[in-house]
């Protein structure tokens, strides 16, 4: 039997052991990935592709990328528990300014919806996603993956949060208070670290196709802030990378659609 190798003991099939995780058909060593691991946990505000490139001598931006988008996949865990309490939602923009529009409409810029749980007057947990527009459609569908049903769901005035069944529905109109007090204040001050991280760590330089992959680095970093052992981060991420599929590059590199995300 080669080395590194699994022997079926019925049909004495020979497997590798990276085979169904997140490292399966990598040519790279796993000493390669592992430092990859935690030069992603042990940094504060994470590492862009050429910054990994540098570091681990890689010869190729591509390979580079590539590590970093596979590790973003592994940094949700399958099954996760969903927010609960009382959880503030809002939406978000990310892309170029665009003239000529108002309000919350949008044609090119991706739109992220934010959810951010209340910890007493702190921040507790958060989800983000991109969504196609801002229809009840959309809006309610990620609410209802984000947020325990029964929980209290606070939200601005917009309409398309309007009958919202399973929760308990606070609205607030923004316009009925003086402009320096946000009704989200939370939401708020998690969309502004966001951006500020896409703009710092990565230059800006986030298409909307691989927005969720970012998405999924800042979730995974936010809700694990207070952690002071970067070991544990360590740990955490090379756990749940041997628990999630194989993501081939091609699958990485697909090409998604932007839709229009005006208002319906």
């Amino acid at each position: 039997m080669r080395r590194a190798r699994w022997l079926c003991g019925h049909c004495r099939y020979e497997m590798s052991v990276t085979a169904g995780t997140l490292f399966q058909d990598s040519h790279l060593p796993l000493t390669i990935w592992f430092r990859a691991i935690w030069q992603v946990t042990s940094q504060k505000n994470g590492i862009s592709a050429l910054g990994l490139q540098r570091v681990l001598g890689l010869g190729s931006y591509k390979t580079a990328w590539a590590i970093l988008h596979k590790l973003r996949r592994a940094m949700v865990r399958p099954g996760r528990d969903r927010l609960s309490g009382t959880v503030e939602v809002d939406e978000a923009y990310w892309g170029a300014e665009e003239s000529g529009l108002i309000g919350r409409l949008a044609v090119n810029k991706a739109i992220i919806a934010v959810a951010v749980e209340e910890d007493g007057r702190k921040i507790g947990r958060v989800r983000l996603q991109t969504i196609p527009n801002l229809t009840r459609t959309a809006l309610h569908g990620f609410i209802a993956v984000s947020v325990e049903p029964g929980s209290t769901v606070r939200t601005d005035g917009f309409k398309s949060y309007l009958g919202l069944d399973g929760y308990v529905h606070q609205r607030h109109v923004q316009t009925e208070r003086p402009d320096d007090e946000h009704v989200l204040p939370r939401v708020h001050r998690v969309i502004g670290l966001l951006k500020r991280w896409l703009m710092g760590t990565h230059q800006g330089a986030v298409s909307a196709e691989h927005l969720d992959d970012y998405l999924n680095e800042f979730t995974f970093r936010f809700n694990r802030r207070t952690s002071a052992s970067r070991g544990k981060l360590f740990y955490r991420l090379a756990q749940q990378a041997v628990q999630i599929e194989p993501v081939p590059f091609a699958q990485l590199v697909k090409p998604q659609p932007i839709v229009s995300g005006g208002v319906k």
